[in-house]
């Protein structure tokens, strides 16, 4: 099996609690993925006002899409989360988690957002990913 990536967190930066500090890809092909908000295929909005389950919902829309590249979880190197909700990391983390099945997580940026393009929606993540050649 080709190796995916290295995930680091040194200890001379602060602790990383749903994130690593460092992620590094072995060679192969880079997948950028769209961001993807908690919309169904009928493009309506699901969870509600609910962040958590926006989080699931986005989170599963982007396992589609890596499924479509190729791709999984564990070829994932970098995510990016714009939200509404920048301080709920941790609710925000527990559904990362659930929908990817680890708690091992890639170099991330969280960005508070004043707004996103659809209306209702919380929160938008995307993602960058390698698969080892």
């Amino acid at each position: 099996m080709s190796q995916t990536r290295t995930l680091l967190s040194p200890p001379e930066l602060h602790p990383s609690p749903g994130f690593s500090h460092v992620a590094i890809a072995p060679p192969g092909t880079t997948v950028h993925l769209a961001g993807q908000l908690a919309l169904g295929p009928d493009f309506g909005l699901i969870g509600g006002d609910d962040l958590g389950a926006q989080t699931r919902a986005a989170m599963q829309n982007v396992g589609m899409a890596l499924a479509a590249a190729g791709a999984s979880w564990e070829h994932v190197v970098r995510r990016t989360i714009y939200t509404v909700h920048p301080t709920e990391f941790a609710v925000i983390t527990a559904m990362i988690e659930e929908v990817q099945g680890s708690d091992q997580h890639p170099a991330q940026t969280i960005v508070g957002i004043s707004g996103l393009a659809i209306p209702g929606t919380l929160i938008e993540i995307e993602v960058t990913a390698v698969i080892p050649d």
